[in-house]
């Protein structure tokens, strides 16, 4: 089926429906301005991580990198970058053939100095344990920039692959950020915790969470759903025997507890306050049910072609026990048609772009066709009108206004997305990946989305000056 365009008309009267609502209501004060989330050098701009795990480095096929695409009053792309890779100073390890160092990077003030840190896993890193033992690097924020790194911990054993997934948090309630990571073990494979702190002569002792046979985790994230004070840990996770997605808590003992299950798997998650009622919710992109489910059980949502996402809404004083929406391409006020393999969902990110009312979702489907170009990609703002309400919103891809370069299969516009605020003006920025743009050389669009559609700026390889580098955009950190 031909996939809807639209018009500049259309897509400003779907904004106008979308974001201002209906009814002449005066507009809702914004929130207070929020703190960036990633500003490794503490300028009060947020900044982007990219990982580049395909990139060669001196030589080294696959080695990878780390590019740092600074932000700045002119946003991404105006203020230069920095590569970082197991060859610079300071940084452990050595640059080696297939590493991939960048495999996977989140962001966090690690070690409490206030700045933001970089955690890289690389699953692919061999050490004496083995090949591919895998290894979990810091590199620290500093006013000059990234100051080397540290390790946080190694693989264990050949095919430990440690660092495929990461995420922080504050699990434990102590202060000290601690990092979640993915693990394997032959046939299973695990999450797992790296305690803070992170200084020289801390142990590094992982702490399993759980571990699955013959199955694994496939997204995480990180939130407080219990409003503890302490952040828990979302995993999904599916395999050959066994798919769900689970919430994970530390109790006062300090040791991990399931507090909240589904059948349901995904392939991307993401925390918010969607409905603005002050307790945490969790997005499951591209939901399907659990294959072993008996016949019948459709899971959390029926309609599923071209990918759904389902949103598991929090409730005071439990873990996830408001009501749960479906949405995808049919939902009414979601731009675009369902079709099979779209991936709606299948990145996800979130930000209260307008500072009103809660946060919206932003969801990537980069499998989206574009006209008659296959893979083209897209991504959609979306926002909840209510507790248990299906989510709602506007469709954003290259033929849109104000965004750069043309839509062309391949392109996967869409494939990651990143939040925050890029250019200084207290509302938050999205970052989105097309890490097939340009012959899979890549490029990231950076945009102000509370005033879509608005002009937006492409970074790419070729801007950053990036010769190696190779589906760029496919990996940023959140």
């Amino acid at each position: 089926m031909r996939k809807k365009t639209l018009s500049a008309a259309a897509l400003c009267a779907a904004t106008v429906l979308g974001v201002a609502g209906l009814s002449a209501t005066p507009a809702v004060a914004a929130e207070p301005a929020p703190k960036p989330k990633s500003d490794f050098n503490g300028d009060g701009y947020a900044d982007l991580a990219v990982g580049v795990p395909g990139a060669a480095v001196g030589g080294k096929a696959k080695a990878g990198y780390v590019n740092v695409v600074w932000g700045g009053k002119k946003g991404l792309g105006g203020h230069g970058s920095t590569t970082v890779s197991q060859g610079t100073a300071g940084v452990p390890g050595t640059v080696e053939k297939d590493d991939g160092f960048g495999y996977a990077v989140s962001s966090g003030d690690m070690n409490g100095d206030g700045f933001t840190d970089i955690v890289v896993g690389t699953p692919g890193e061999d050490n004496t344990a083995g090949a591919s033992a895998g290894t979990l690097t810091v590199l620290w924020g500093a006013k000059s920039g990234i100051k080397g790194g540290f390790t946080a911990a190694n693989g264990r054993y050949a095919g430990n692959q440690i660092g495929g997934l990461v995420t922080t948090g504050d699990y434990d309630g102590d202060g000290d950020r601690d990092i979640a990571l993915s693990t394997r073990n032959d046939e299973s494979a695990a999450m797992e915790t790296r305690p803070g702190p992170f200084t020289a002569g801390s142990p590094a002792t992982l702490q399993r969470v759980d571990s699955w046979h013959f199955s694994g985790p496939r997204a995480v994230t990180s939130g407080d759903f219990d409003a503890d004070g302490r952040d828990d840990l979302a995993v999904t996770y599916g395999g050959m025997e066994i798919a769900g997605t689970a919430v994970y808590a530390t109790g006062s003992a300090g040791a991990w507890k399931q507090t909240w299950r589904a059948g349901d798997t995904a392939t991307s998650l993401a925390t918010g306050d969607f409905d603005g009622d002050g307790t945490a919710d969790l997005a499951l992109g591209e939901v399907r049910p659990n294959p072993e489910a008996e016949e019948g059980d459709e899971g959390f949502c029926a309609e599923r072609v071209g990918g759904a996402i389902a949103t598991v809404y929090g409730k005071s004083g439990t873990t996830l026990g408001g009501a749960v929406s479906c949405t995808n391409q049919d939902t009414p006020r979601v731009d675009g048609n369902a079709e099979a393999e779209d991936n709606f969902g299948a990145a996800l990110a979130v930000g209260d772009l307008d500072r009103e009312d809660g946060d919206e979702l932003i969801a990537g489907a980069s499998a989206e066709a574009v006209g008659s170009d296959k893979a083209a990609g897209a991504y959609w703002i979306l926002e909840s009108t209510g507790t248990g309400k299906e989510l709602y919103g506007s469709g954003v891809n290259q033929t849109s206004p104000g965004v750069p370069g043309a839509a062309e299969a391949g392109d996967r516009f869409g494939a990651a997305i990143a939040v925050d605020d890029y250019n200084g003006d207290t509302y938050p920025d999205s970052a989105v990946a097309a890490p097939g743009e340009n012959a899979s050389t890549g490029g990231v669009w950076y945009g102000t989305p509370k005033d879509r559609p608005s002009p937006q700026v492409s970074v790419t390889p070729r801007t950053l000056n990036l010769p190696t580098a190779t589906l760029y955009g496919a990996v940023l950190a959140h």
